[in-house]
């Protein structure tokens, strides 16, 4: 039987723990605390689960390490890996600006890496609802061995070459969503989240190009995809971060009341300083918004104000 080490027992990694053992793995899922293992989703973990509180050594097929990204480089620092790692966490590293694949680079040289991303909330994962993801690497033979690891009948996995788009799509479209929950919390209507989020696709499409990544990703499951239902869906804590601040919200609050990381917060401004020259209007208006320099007025306005031009 094949074995999957997850490490990180919030709700996205109790769900990637769950769909592991339903495509036929016998599964370790690391916890901080592993009494508090599966509380976020309650009945997801069944028997073929071990928690545990150690960190996973010899004998496993793949490390899912589904750490938030701000936290991921000191829990990757403690691991001795000897499966492939696959990176289950969206967003850049305040600081160094590094995209998860390049922190498990530098900690762990020569470690084969890749990307699970795409469109998938947690809980109908767990539940075993239909659903489509990515696994994004440079190398095929990994891809091939990675889905038939990890993919079920209602699970059904992709491969890309493109791992550097993947990432960088999975970092955007949380950006996005707060501006997108930002337009529905202030009340403007279905007709202005839906212009935010084609020229949000824009701002992705030149950020991901500009980066290295392939302009095909964008319009992928790790781009288009999941930047779709980030931007619509009431489950997308960043989504919701966006609709507080829309409704006068105070960010302090809204973050306190968080059930889990809101990973846009902290990706905003490296995204930004990341981009360099890139032109990204929605993404910069975001991250003024979240530093309290301007207001949900003030950034609907200056995006409606910029230059009129060819699409």
């Amino acid at each position: 039987m094949n074995r999957v080490a997850v490490i990180g027992a919030g709700a996205w990694g109790t769900a990637l723990a769950a769909q592991a053992h339903r495509a036929g793995a016998a599964v370790t899922l690391w916890a901080r605390d592993p009494a508090r293992a599966g509380q976020r989703l309650p009945g997801a973990l069944s028997s073929g689960v071990t928690v545990t509180a150690d960190l996973p050594g010899d004998g496993f097929d793949a490390i899912l390490l589904v750490i938030p990204v701000q936290h991921l480089r000191e829990v990757a620092s403690r691991l001795r890996p000897r499966a492939p790692v696959v990176v289950c966490a969206k967003g850049i590293e305040a600081g160094s600006l590094a995209l998860p694949l390049e922190i498990v680079a530098e900690l762990h040289p020569g470690v084969p890496g890749a990307v699970l991303t795409g469109p998938n909330f947690a809980h109908e994962i767990a539940a075993g609802l239909p659903a489509a993801s990515v696994v994004a690497a440079v190398d095929d033979a990994l891809r091939t061995r990675l889905m038939a690891l990890l993919a079920s009948p209602a699970f059904r996995l992709y491969g890309n070459e493109d791992p550097v788009g993947a990432q960088l799509g999975g970092a955007a479209k949380n950006v996005i969503a707060i501006a997108a929950g930002a337009v529905m919390g202030a009340g403007l209507g279905e007709n202005a989240r839906a212009a935010l989020v084609t020229r949000g696709l824009a701002e992705l499409g030149r950020f991901v190009t500009a980066l290295g990544g392939r302009a095909e990703t964008v319009h992928g499951l790790s781009g288009l995809g999941d930047l779709l239902l980030t931007c619509t869906g009431g489950s997308s804590r960043n989504y919701r971060c966006g609709f507080a601040l829309g409704r006068g919200e105070r960010l302090e609050a809204i973050v306190r009341n968080s059930a889990g990381v809101i990973e846009g917060i902290a990706t905003a401004p490296a995204l930004l300083a990341r981009a360099r020259e890139v032109e990204l209007p929605i993404c910069a208006a975001v991250a003024a918004l979240l530093e309290g320099r301007l207001t949900v007025e003030a950034a609907i306005a200056t995006l409606l104000t910029r230059p009129m031009r060819d699409e």
